[in-house]
């Protein structure tokens, strides 16, 4: 443990989290093609549960503080946390879905946004530029540097990109034997702060972005995250590391390599 209680991994417990990041991984590839009109949000996450316990894995959400799903299933002006049960999807939608799983203890957490159907060209693109800030802020991770370096890409990507609201209230974090650990990683903010990217720790960084405002309001049902000016949101998330010989995306099925490639970051699975 290190800085304020956050926790450094040995090589054997990245791996295990990697292990975790699979499921996860290969779970949300699952989703996506099952995402199509008329589909309901409580029949995607049971698509999950069961992915997820076919692998020999653990739902991270279900039962989390009282959530109920395995899934968090969040549509259009729903930014994250949305509980998924009844609600149709429609065409023209988007749906962001935030899944996790345990195995052996030890966590993996990751986020898509999905478009159902033919989506407005503006919701097209708020995906691309949340997913490209996304992977901004995954290649700023340097061993020796600071975890607001990844703050800084976050950010700097999404406001070279166009208007957009980036969520204050709501951020990544630390990860590993408990699905929310410190540090948090804001996806604003200027680079050099925070604690020091070391070998061993783990986080999740997701950002949220939305068409509009950054303000959000949580429903009555005490989990929904929507914007205040009812706008449309995306979100993506990757569970990563940086190791001896670079980064390392636990929870992508290529732990990240092309996409690192293509940023000129080295890709260092262990």
């Amino acid at each position: 443990m290190l800085d304020r209680g956050v926790e450094i991994k040995t090589p054997e417990q990245i791996v295990a989290m990697r292990r975790a990041g699979l499921v996860v991984g290969e779970t949300l590839e699952v989703l996506r093609a099952a995402v199509r009109v008329g589909i309901s949000t409580g029949e995607l996450d049971a698509i999950a549960e069961d992915s997820i316990r076919t692998k020999g894995a653990t739902p991270s959400f279900k039962g989390y503080h009282g959530f109920p799903g395995s899934i968090c299933a969040s549509v259009n002006d729903e930014v994250v946390h949305g509980i998924p049960g009844e609600r149709v999807l429609a065409e023209g939608d988007v749906i962001s879905i935030d899944c996790g799983a345990i195995v052996d203890g030890w966590h993996g957490d990751s986020a898509i946004s999905v478009a159902v159907g033919t989506v407005a060209p503006e919701v097209t693109k708020l995906m691309e530029v949340t997913e490209g800030a996304m992977w901004r802020g995954i290649a700023a991770a340097r061993l020796g540097g600071r975890v607001t370096d990844i703050s800084h890409a976050v950010e700097g990507f999404v406001k070279r990109n166009g208007r957009y609201g980036i969520l204050e209230d709501y951020v990544g974090h630390g990860i590993g034997s408990q699905m929310h650990q410190p540090p948090n990683v804001p996806n604003f903010g200027k680079a050099g702060k925070g604690p020091k990217i070391v070998e061993g720790l783990a986080l999740a960084i997701e950002p949220m972005i939305t068409l509009g405002t950054k303000e959000t309001n949580v429903l009555e049902d005490d989990w929904t995250v929507i914007t205040t000016d009812s706008s449309w949101a995306a979100h993506f998330e990757h569970t990563m590391t940086v190791t001896k010989n670079g980064v390392w995306v636990l929870t992508a099925l290529d732990g990240g390599e092309q996409m690192l490639g293509s940023l000129g970051v080295p890709f260092g699975a262990i």
